[in-house]
């Protein structure tokens, strides 16, 4: 049975107090003094009249309701939601990096500098890329600056192109990204296999062509086999391969985007790194470029001299800068501590332990839904649920399912090629009980959906909130309280 949880001014009484102070011994300014009369209130503020034990008790019971990687699995495909390890928010915490102030002279946070240029040696390891930029930050705001210094290059070599491709299967960012630099997008399809048509690419290539955004593996789940291939056909119109580094939990460690031919990639410290990113941030979204590319990257870097370390400001071609000061520190100190903790072994071991969740998942999963492309994924891998659509069930409908379940869904509708999309990432850091668990819930729904299709479509039925209006949600939401009495 649902159970509503009473809104804040629905508790307490007229005149309850969360807690009582003595008057005061010093003599308090007259009002009028202390803020002009057209800045006062007219009336008193209503807020909620509650106890101490009132207000604790609602907040806490707010926050149980709050779902993440702490609270449970969390499939959420293409967004890389592993755990992230405790060590990582005690690191953080450190006072020597909490309270630091950006403004500081170099002198004064040479601990600082050195995390920095230690993480960037380490990216370029890990990448293949000569220099790393933290200043991005999240994802999309790394593909934003990557397309800048993609259109920086070109424009000092007085080499005016006009067109970023992009797949078809892309993450939406990719296009927006290109187009927020000035480009025209133009969309490459999809082959059978679910990678690039290298034939629709030569099609498209010309010397108009300023780069290629490029995901690998791809939002399908698959490595572009054809990589090296892609990279030389590129190249050879004078064009850019950039690399989107959401799905880079797949491969690091064992293949590097630099080897491959690319020549500017993001990453997602938030998702490859283990560092939280639920709820919006924070987030850290670094890029990387070959050395072709460095002179144009935003200021300052760090480097490293006889004295220590350094901001380095003097790059005549940077883009500028592109954040207010260095990046998300705190969020850089967590991928840090990841990235030591692990080491190289550790990191191939983890890429490793996310292929062979996700071909666990799909192997059982395709027995209940339809799998468009039946072949070995790497970490994440896109079911369809077509044939559910056939008797009135969609992939939403499954998706909310899944809460009754204890699930948080997986991403639904992309990439958009797949009808009635489900895409599925397990990441490493999930037992296999818990796959299995999973996996049981949605042959559970698959079942009821011959069964009972009424029971998926009205789901779901358990949770404290019930189905909503989406369309009424997101056009007339109603986040402000309305009592009886409204105050100025």
């Amino acid at each position: 049975m649902r159970k509503e949880q009473a809104l804040l001014f629905e508790l307490g009484a007229p005149g309850r107090r969360g807690c009582s102070l003595p008057q005061p011994d010093l003599p308090v300014k007259p009002l009028d003094e202390l803020l002009p009369p057209e800045r006062q209130r007219k009336s008193a503020l209503k807020l909620p009249e509650v106890s101490e034990g009132e207000l604790v008790r609602h907040y806490t019971a707010l926050s149980t309701r709050n779902y993440g990687v702490d609270s449970g699995f969390y499939p959420l495909g293409s967004c890389t939601m592993k755990y992230n390890p405790k060590v990582n928010e005690e690191a953080a915490r450190q006072p020597g990096f909490a309270f630091l102030h950006p403004c500081q002279p170099a002198e004064s946070v040479q601990g600082a500098l050195e995390l920095f240029y230690r993480t960037e040696s380490y990216l370029k390891e890990i990448t293949g890329m000569d220099r790393v930029t933290f200043q991005p930050a999240a994802g999309a705001h790394g593909e934003l600056t990557g397309m800048m210094l993609i259109r920086a290059y070109h424009s000092s070599r007085n080499d005016q192109r006009k067109i970023v491709l992009a797949p078809d299967s892309s993450h939406g960012t990719n296009p927006a990204s290109a187009a927020m630099t000035g480009y025209k997008i133009k969309e490459l399809p999809s082959d059978e296999r679910g990678l690039v048509d290298l034939k629709a690419l030569r099609e498209l290539l010309n010397e108009e062509v300023a780069a290629l955004m490029l995901t690998n593996p791809n939002t399908l789940g698959l490595f572009e086999e054809d990589i090296l291939e892609i990279a030389a056909l590129v190249h050879d119109v004078g064009g850019l391969l950039y690399y989107d580094g959401a799905n880079l939990n797949a491969i690091m460690g064992h293949a590097r985007p630099g080897d491959m031919g690319f020549d500017v990639v993001h990453l997602n410290l938030h998702k490859t790194f283990a560092t939280p990113h639920g709820g919006g941030g924070p987030g850290s979204g670094p890029v990387g470029v070959k050395e072709h590319l460095a002179p144009f990257l935003p200021v300052p870097l760090v480097e490293k001299g006889e004295s220590g370390y350094y901001w380095k400001d003097d790059l005549p071609l940077s883009i500028g800068k592109i954040h207010g000061f260095y990046g998300n520190f705190g969020v850089v100190v967590k991928a840090y501590i990841y990235l030591v903790m692990m080491g190289a072994a550790g990191l191939r071991q983890a890429a490793a332990d996310a292929v062979l969740n996700a071909n666990y998942l799909m192997e059982r999963l395709k027995r209940s839904y339809t799998l468009p492309y039946d072949r070995r994924c790497k970490h994440e891998f896109v079911l369809s649920a077509r044939e559910q659509k056939k008797k009135g069930v969609s992939a939403g409908d499954i998706a909310k399912a899944l809460l009754d379940y204890g699930f948080h869904p997986p991403t639904v509708y992309f990439p958009l090629i797949v009808e009635e999309a489900l895409m599925v990432e397990p990441t490493e850091t999930e037992s296999k009980k818990t796959l299995d668990r999973f996996a049981e819930a949605l042959e559970e729904i698959a079942r009821l959906v011959e069964e009972d299709p009424e029971h998926v479509t009205t789901a779901p039925h358990t949770t404290p909130v019930g189905r909503l209006d989406e369309v009424r949600a997101a056009r007339k939401p109603r986040v402000c309280w309305e009592g009886d009495e409204k105050s100025d």
